[in-house]
């Protein structure tokens, strides 16, 4: 697998979905860094990066380091929690030139939502995910290109993933324009294997996997279900049925045109299998819940236009009770 124009990509962050990015996209022939530390770091120096998809097993070496050492880069996926960004994106600065499409992969409400987005909102801040305005201002922001990710990956090992279903990346500009360099990005990624799609209205596909998000990952917190569980008919599959009515209620409220219809959602999400959201993933090791990324973002923006979230309230403050206490027992 080879393309005819490799990039300079780097890679910050080498959680599941960064190594996956990483791997795929340095089978391509992308000269491919990856900013990753401690054991992490060290198996990709020592052995590389070891990818089991539905092509197989792959295993690729590409530059790792803990410094935003590989100098100016075309493309820079910042594949990090939200709530890693504020100590990130400073270090990136040695790697974004004039031209660099910085291309964040976080879950939930970006903080550049109202970026170019030219409604009633435009220019203002996410409070739950950007509180005092700094990520607004650490990286520029005509060089964002939005970004929903649907790939499912779990870590196996340092510098080793597993990745069971089709990888899917939607791009689009947060002006929504079709632009020249939204089409090279998708050529780019598209020749590593991943289905890259152009969009012209990002936030639509952003919401549907907000809407994903909100309804599962913290009820996996507080049950501990796969996404099998949580989306087929059962116990559990009422309680994602009153989160997912709830935030599409908001996602109307931003305009947000969602394609899927419910049942069909339902039936999508329970095919993914017997997998561990990222949420559930990161309770188990003890790590902070990007609860205020998925959910309190979510009530933010519900409360501007005054609508109530009883169901997704309770849930996402029952999870942050119970990763709290996860925290406390581990350290």
């Amino acid at each position: 697998m080879q393309t005819h124009t490799p990039k300079r990509i780097c890679i910050a962050g080498a959680g599941a979905i960064g190594c996956t990015i990483a791997a795929r996209l340095a089978m391509a022939g992308h000269a491919v860094s990856v900013l990753a530390r401690g054991t992490t770091l060290d198996a990709i120096r020592r052995e590389g990066i070891a990818l089991t998809d539905l092509e197989g097993e792959h295993r690729v070496s590409v530059a790792a380091s803990d410094k935003a050492e590989f100098g100016i880069q075309d493309i820079v996926f910042v594949c990090a929690k939200a709530h890693d960004l504020a100590t990130l994106l400073p270090t990136l600065k040695p790697l974004i030139g004039d031209h660099t499409l910085v291309v964040p992969t976080v879950n939930g409400v970006p903080w550049w939502y109202f970026h170019g987005e030219g409604g009633r909102f435009a220019g203002e801040t996410v409070h739950a995910v950007d509180p005092d305005g700094t990520l607004g201002a650490l990286l520029p922001m005509a060089q964002i290109i939005g970004c929903v990710v649907f790939i499912t990956a779990e870590v196996e090992a340092p510098g080793r993933v597993l990745a069971r279903n089709p990888h899917l990346i939607m791009f689009g500009e947060p002006d929504n324009s079709m632009s020249p360099r939204l089409l090279a990005l998708c050529d780019a990624v598209s020749a590593g294997g991943i289905e890259a799609r152009p969009l012209e209205r990002i936030r639509d596909k952003l919401w549907t996997k907000i809407i994903a998000n909100t309804s599962t990952n913290p009820l996996s917190v507080i049950t501990g279900a796969t996404l099998e569980e949580l989306y087929r008919p059962g116990e559990l599959q009422d309680t994602v049925i009153a989160i997912k009515r709830e935030v599409l209620l908001v996602a109307a409220s931003y305009g947000a045109r969602i394609e899927i219809d419910p049942l069909t959602f339902l039936e999508l999400g329970a095919s993914m299998g017997a997998i561990r959201t990222s949420m559930l993933q990161d309770y188990d090791k003890g790590r902070p819940l990007e609860l205020a990324a998925i959910g309190d973002s979510v009530l933010e923006l519900a409360a501007r236009f005054h609508l109530p979230m009883p169901v997704t309230r309770k849930i996402i403050a029952l999870a942050r009770f119970r990763g709290e206490q996860r925290r406390k027992d581990i350290h």
